[in-house]
């Protein structure tokens, strides 16, 4: 048993993620059938459909211990399983941050990263292209207890010293609570991993789903990636409080600090859990109702947000009801409620993101299609009328016209000298774009700032060489900025030239802004700025492993960041100047053709009836042409539209 809005919205978005790969396909088959194509426009479509099929969309949960994460994750995901796949028992059970996902290339197995890679300033992300240094537990799916013993593996602690455990960013004897943590032997015991990831061919992860779920609030202050990647990047977060505990001063920071930080609230999503716990059979059903909206309205005083943001469920009861088949349970358990709005948040958010991608970038590939085609019927239309001219003319009047020809050809070949000195002068002023934001660059620039926080142990001296580091990448996104404007009035310059001195139709010259990278690049210094606004003059051998831990999180961020602005730079670039090139060369062809017919009616090895009937065959196969682009770009907006809300309709329904 499942709840249908969420099972079948899910479906229905890697169904229309699938009929669009596939119209973009038919797009680029007709393109290559019908001698279209070129290099650059099949590259971006190839781009297109790698992006529709490397697409993910990703879950996280985030609380503290005991709250009932992993037991939510397999009562919306996987309760078809008729078992619980991630542990879920009283106390804690997820030590580690873990990652529930579905690689084709992988056997079912669990893969481990041991702790003491805490110790070293790499990131998880870093780790993950060194195999080597995981430990692998491959599981058998059709072997129940194979898969709970490779899933137990994530939950396993080891005993540490103290020294250790501070090393790990683990423990800190300055904190008030620190001798909580203690065991009566002194050690402290700590999870056996940094970070977890399963690979499990379950239906919704086979289509895309990665769900994330952490081991607690402290796992935001000591593990990097989960506060400059993984909350930020998420398309949907689902925070959870239990009815039992309430809202605790942490849940608050982190809610307001990590979560909901700088109004993000697309999304974000607020569960309280356990309201099982308020089921009491000596109150009224109105009773107990009137208990729940209460926790609600004061869960969302507390975290400043609308109370209908705030959905209250147990995730036990809900799993139980799945799998026993429970339809009176289900509904008690409120889950379903929570399953439409994940549903509405997740996907309908995701899809509007791949949508806007894929819109702009089909519209500017078929705009370029249709003028190519326009254009080459334009010059065909031109030849018809110039040779249904020439009946009855003599042959000074062919040759006038044939001089005519060559005359323009002359000076449009004279206009090329000119439109290649512009592709030397483009090319020069591209080189100097990556001189601003090439990778060797940021590069340079972490070094620099690396080398800075090695150099000073006082808070004051990390600050100085961050505050560096961020000044110089909004300097180098500035100068990149300036460069692309240099290069957009170049080009609208050229394509009026061409168009004022030859007829080669104005395109929309593509827009590119800095926006985007921009706006990631503050992020990442906000939570930067955000997780160490600390009073300490001085910073002790476990703070200052932590703080460099951190940067060179963000220093990797920051790199990819950088990486997909130079690709999407160099996309750009290309989408400039690739419709500037076709139209030159179909208007180079055009007018060769029109020359060639002329010399052949004025040394009549051709009769004029003759030629005028294979243009007039050539103006009907790209009429042709013309129409079934019209009905492919047809295709591709039904393909492109969103997709109906099913949720909706079943509540309807």
């Amino acid at each position: 048993m499942s709840t249908a809005s969420l099972v079948n919205d899910f479906e229905a978005y890697s169904q229309w993620r699938g009929e669009l790969s596939k119209s973009i396909t038919e797009y680029r088959q007709w393109l290559a059938q019908e001698d279209l194509n070129d290099s650059q426009r099949d590259i971006r479509l190839q781009h297109l459909l790698d992006q529709l099929a490397e697409d993910k969309l990703h879950v996280a949960f985030i609380a503290e211990f005991s709250r009932g994460k992993s037991e939510l994750i397999n009562a919306i995901f996987l309760s078809d399983l008729k078992q619980r796949l991630l542990p879920s028992t009283a106390g804690r059970t997820t030590m580690c941050p873990t990652e529930l996902l579905y690689d084709a290339g992988k056997p079912p197995m669990v893969e481990l990263l041991p702790i003491e890679t805490r110790t070293s300033n790499a990131s998880v992300s870093e780790y993950k292209t060194y195999p080597e240094e995981w430990k692998t537990v491959v599981m058998d799916i059709n072997n129940p207890e194979s898969v709970t013993q490779a899933m137990l593996e994530v939950c396993r602690v080891k005993h540490v010293t103290q020294e250790e455990a501070a090393q790990f960013g683990l423990f800190n004897v300055e904190d008030p609570e620190a001798g909580l943590s203690i065991n009566d032997d002194g050690s402290i015991t700590v999870p056996a991993w940094r970070h977890a990831v399963i690979n499990f061919p379950h239906p919704f992860l086979e289509k895309g789903l990665v769900v994330y779920d952490t081991p607690g609030l402290n796992a935001i202050g000591v593990e990097p990636e989960l506060t400059f990647n993984l909350l930020p990047n998420a398309h949907a977060v689902l925070y959870l409080l239990a009815a039992d505990t309430g809202v605790t001063k942490s849940d608050i920071d982190v809610w307001r600090n990590h979560i909901h930080a700088r109004g993000n609230s697309r999304g974000r999503l607020v569960v309280l859990n356990k309201i099982d716990g308020l089921w009491d059979e000596l109150k009224t059903p109105a009773q107990i109702e009137a208990e729940i909206d209460k926790q609600v309205r004061d869960c969302a005083d507390m975290l400043d947000i609308p109370a209908s943001q705030v959905f209250p469920v147990s995730a036990q009861k809900g799993l139980v009801a799945k799998i026993n088949g429970d339809p009176a349970l289900l509904e008690k358990s409120r889950l379903a409620s929570l399953e439409r709005a994940l549903s509405e948040e997740l996907i309908a958010c995701k899809q509007e993101i791949v949508r806007d991608q894929s819109e702009s970038e089909l519209a500017d590939l078929l705009e370029g299609s249709h003028n190519l085609l326009v254009t080459r019927r334009q010059g065909v239309d031109e030849q018809l009328n110039e040779l249904r001219g020439l009946h009855g003319k003599n042959q000074d009047v062919v040759e006038h016209i044939m001089s005519k020809i060559a005359n323009d050809k002359q000076n449009f070949e004279r206009g090329l000298q000119q439109f290649q000195a512009l592709r030397s002068i483009y090319s020069q002023h591209s080189v100097k774009l990556f001189t601003h934001i090439g990778m060797d660059v940021l590069k340079k620039d972490v070094h620099t700032a690396r080398e800075a926080m090695v150099a000073s142990r006082f808070t004051k001296g990390l600050r100085a060489a961050m505050n560096a580091f961020f000044t110089n990448v909004e300097q180098h996104l500035d100068a990149a900025s300036r460069q692309i404007d240099e290069i957009n009035k170049m080009m609208e310059a050229m394509y009026q030239k061409l168009n004022k001195e030859h007829g080669i139709n104005l395109i929309a010259i593509p827009p590119f802004s800095m926006l985007r990278y921009r706006k990631e690049m503050r992020r990442l210094e906000e939570a930067y700025e955000g997780q160490f606004n600390t009073v300490y003059n001085f910073l002790t051998t476990e703070q200052f492993t932590l703080t460099t831990r951190f940067f060179e999180t963000l220093a990797n961020r920051a790199v990819k960041v950088f990486s997909i602005l130079n690709k999407d730079a160099e996309n750009w670039l290309k989408a400039v100047m690739s419709p500037m090139e076709s139209q030159v060369r179909e208007h180079q062809m055009q007018l060769r053709r029109r020359l060639e017919s002329v010399k052949r009616i004025h040394k009549a090895t051709d009769t004029l009836d003759d030629r005028i009937g294979e243009l007039e065959q050539m103006y009907g196969e790209v009429s042709r042409q013309l129409g079934e682009l019209d009905a492919l770009s047809a295709h591709l907006r039904a393909a492109l539209e969103p997709l109906p809300r099913l949720a909706q309709e079943q509540l309807a329904a």
